[in-house]
């Protein structure tokens, strides 16, 4: 007999043997039918795995994300499949699932795959899933497993010259079988509905010095009105897209002569910079910060000092040559250096601490083409930075009030359902990270004391920390129910070991002062074009680039148009006048389609009674009012959106 521990805290004895199918069957009929899925004492399991030993048991539906995990993984086996069928010579690498959804990297050889083979392949697809093929693994030797595939795959060889005999698995359905891990689920029939979303280019080990392979991106679902649902759910997500309502708001552009993810921020999109910018900035001044400015490039030297060229130098622009021999200069890729350079500028005491600097800087890192994207993957972008120094007394107290300002960032800009993460060091993997165990066991009880004291709901993840120290992510779910990493905060006790960083103690002796790494927006670009697909383009009132536009019946009621404009100028509403000689109907639907939120009718009847017309955006007509009860009602519902930070 086993004992088996169940989430629950419950512990049952089961034969040695007994499957987590054989499990689930004891507990309810109903959840042996849905279990697709299992790990058995944190390590992924088969639903029909035999248990040998004692252990904890976590069975996984479709409803649990590792449960979804194993469904699309599985699904790229048949995806997989599929396209050995199709493309004899096709030659395969990796398929994983991912956030949503699976893909698959393979070499097509001459052939490749457009949209118009997405329906063949999906149609292939559905014919194996009916198959009803269990999922097998079965452990190979690396020698077997490296003469199964050698001569007919290179991609796979490689992935098993870098594994250890005893660690080697393949996984067997139907006529197929592939290098694998595991994580499965029963059998092909429980996928019902699948769809080939679309192809792309992928580098061989993401490398751009290797072949481009094709990556085939699907997703899956045990029901069709799922996949139907999720269909609709993508058609919205294309019409938020941030790249097209930029363009068609007029926010950004890019070109090709400036380079590849540099974002050119037009005239309208600085503005919106500019007032989130200022909202912060005004947040911080009340919360104590100090703003300072670093330069663009630093030495080398500097980031040799604080690790980041160890840790970032692949993914960061090559060292600049001056005509000096030996110098060498890098673009920023962090502002936390320098900042330590600022505090190191002249002695402090304890009675000085925290201090708080702030910095909207821009750093730049060297993303590989392929993994460009709009303005959330760019190579040049503007962090809202600070670095917190302060005593090891004072670190809670410092934490909790920037997990505040965080929220109060949240809260203004409708960023209403979020959860927090707290990302630690890999325990099994040292070498990924700087300074003593003793420092990170210290920072990582800091954040999560002060996350449990703030009541915030949170999960821990092992291995995402940064290498200098652990931090605390918000993950926002937006209007579309997508997850978003956005503000992080970070504590860190190695920064000030390697800069040599420090205060006077009330003992009169030197001591280290503990560093806050944190940033509510993260990167301003990115942060945008999170908030654009949020929102639609109808951003909060108080962000919108313009407030009002006053739209005249015809010329000649210019005058008073310019009355109104001045009026809400003096009330600091941003308004513009459309006095063009076009009817009022197109107008309005100009109006709409830039997503103004009001917009006011001027013609005879309103000159004369020194009212206006109003309409708001996608609700229609609110009737006249005089131009004091517009402006009043526009305060109003700003200060609903934007409460002062305290």
């Amino acid at each position: 007999m086993i004992a088996i521990t169940l989430p629950d805290g419950s512990v049952k004895k089961y034969e040695t043997g007994s499957t987590p199918i054989d499990i689930a069957k004891s507990i309810s009929e109903g959840l042996a039918r849905n279990v697709i899925s299992a790990s058995f004492n944190t390590k992924v399991i088969e639903s029909n795995t035999p248990l040998a030993e004692d252990g904890a048991l976590i069975l996984y539906t479709w409803n649990d994300d590792a449960g979804k995990k194993a469904f699309w993984h599985s699904t790229a086996h048949i995806l997989a499949q599929a396209l050995e069928q199709l493309y004899p010579n096709v030659k395969l690498w990796v398929g994983p699932a991912i956030e949503k959804g699976f893909y698959y990297d393979v070499d097509l050889g001459e052939e490749t795959i457009s949209e118009k083979d997405f329906k063949a392949i999906e149609d292939k697809m559905m014919e194996i899933a009916r198959g009803k093929h269990n999922f097998k693994m079965r452990s190979v030797s690396k020698a077997d497993a490296l003469s199964y595939y050698e001569g007919k795959n290179e991609y796979k060889v490689d992935l098993i010259n870098g594994l250890e005999d005893g660690e080697i698995t393949f996984c067997d359905h139907d006529t197929f079988t592939d290098l694998c891990r595991g994580g499965h689920i029963p059998n092909t029939e429980i996928v019902k509905a699948v769809k080939i979303l679309s192809v792309a280019g992928a580098y061989f080990k993401g490398d751009e010095k290797n072949k481009q392979l094709t990556r085939v991106y699907g997703i899956s679902f045990p029901k069709q009105k799922d996949l139907t649902e999720y269909l609709e759910l993508l058609e919205e997500a294309k019409k938020r897209d941030h790249r097209k309502l930029g363009k068609e708001l007029e926010l950004f552009t890019f070109s090709p002569r400036v380079g590849q993810g540099l974002p050119l921020w037009l005239p309208k999109g600085a503005a919106l910079r500019e007032r989130l910018e200022n909202f912060l900035k005004a947040a911080q001044k009340k919360a104590g910060y100090e703003m300072v400015v670093s330069p663009h490039i630093a030495q080398k030297e500097l980031y040799v000092t604080s690790g980041h060229y160890a840790k970032y130098g692949e993914d960061s622009f090559k060292p600049i040559k001056t005509p000096n021999e030996g110098e060498e200069f890098m673009l920023k890729p962090m502002n936390c250096p320098h900042h330590c350079e600022m505090y190191n500028s002249k002695p402090w005491s304890y009675k000085d601490l925290p201090k708080r600097y702030a910095e909207f800087g821009t750093v730049y890192r060297y993303e590989q083409s392929g993994e460009l994207h709009g303005l959330t993957r760019v190579r040049g972008f503007t962090q809202d930075d600070a670095h917190l120094f302060c005593t090891p007394d004072q670190l809670d107290a410092e934490f909790k009030n920037v997990i505040d300002l965080v929220l109060y960032v949240f809260g203004s800009l409708g960023f209403e359902n979020f959860t927090t993460q707290v990302s630690i060091r890999d325990p099994k993997k040292p070498e990924k990270y700087i300074g003593s165990l003793e420092n990170w066991e210290k920072a990582e009880k800091a954040i999560i004391n002060a996350v449990e004291d703030k009541g915030l709901d949170y999960i821990i993840e092992e291995g995402e920390a940064a290498f200098y120290g652990p931090k605390l992510d918000f993950m926002v779910k937006d209007a579309l129910g997508r997850s978003w990493q956005l503000g992080t905060i970070q504590v860190d006790y190695n920064l000030p070991e390697r800069f040599e960083l420090t205060y006077k103690g009330s003992d009169n002796e030197l001591h280290r002062p503990v560093m806050i790494h944190r940033a509510p927006f993260g990167s301003m670009e990115r942060f945008i074009a999170i908030l654009l697909e949020h929102t639609g383009g109808n951003f909060p009132l108080w962000l919108m680039p313009e407030q009002v536009s006053i739209l005249t019946l015809s010329e000649k009621y210019e005058k008073y148009s310019q009355k109104v404009l001045n009026l809400l100028e003096n009330n600091e509403i941003r308004a513009l006048v459309d006095n063009r000689n076009e009817t009022i109907g197109k107008k309005i639907r100009e109006a709409e389609m830039s997503k103004t939120p009001y917009m006011l009718i001027l013609g005879e009847q309103e000159e004369k009674d020194g009212m206006v017309s109003v309409r708001k955006h996608s609700e229609g007509d609110l009737g006249t009012m005089t131009l004091s009860e517009f402006s009043e009602m526009i305060k109003n519902e700003v200060e609903k959106e934007v409460k002062d930070f305290k």
